[in-house]
């Protein structure tokens, strides 16, 4: 057995940290990192048929609520379904039978847990009666609950 001397270790002491370092390092880099802080989905809706351009989005982040104009209320509505956009509470709307798809996505996170939606609905009123303000991009108009007002021939 070989013995060495107190100096030769301790001077190898910094050679060997930085060896280790340098090994780990390229590990983390690599680790793929959450861009969405807290909850936070990525929200898009797109206007007509599955080959349609018209697509517009926006990042929802719930803490604090940014995002869009409606971003308080998109984040209560997914705060009381436990972020299962499924789950959202429908609003009672009168919607016309007007067909004119639009699809709704959203990724992301809720509370840890990996979210993603996708749905297609007939219409615009449908999918913000059954979503809630989740996909109220723009400055769409949520549908008011439905009253003897505004049914037809009343």
């Amino acid at each position: 057995m070989k013995h060495f001397p107190p100096h030769r270790i301790l001077g190898a002491l910094p050679v060997t940290a930085a060896l280790l370092l340098a090994a780990v390092t390229p590990a983390q880099a690599s680790a793929p990192r959450n861009p969405l802080p807290g909850d936070g989905l990525r929200l898009t809706v797109t206007t007509g048929d599955s080959r349609s351009s018209d697509t517009r989005g926006t990042l929802l982040l719930c803490d604090p609520p940014q995002g869009h104009s409606r971003a308080a209320e998109a984040c209560a509505d997914l705060t009381a379904a436990d972020g299962d956009i499924g789950a959202v509470a429908h609003k009672d709307a009168v919607c016309s039978l007007l067909y004119a798809p639009v699809t709704a996505h959203a990724s992301g996170r809720w509370n840890g847990r990996p979210v993603s939606y996708t749905k297609t609905f007939s219409n615009t009123c449908v999918m913000l009666a059954e979503t809630g303000a989740v996909f109220a991009l723009d400055d769409e108009q949520l549908p008011e609950p439905a009253g003897p007002a505004e049914l037809p021939g009343v």
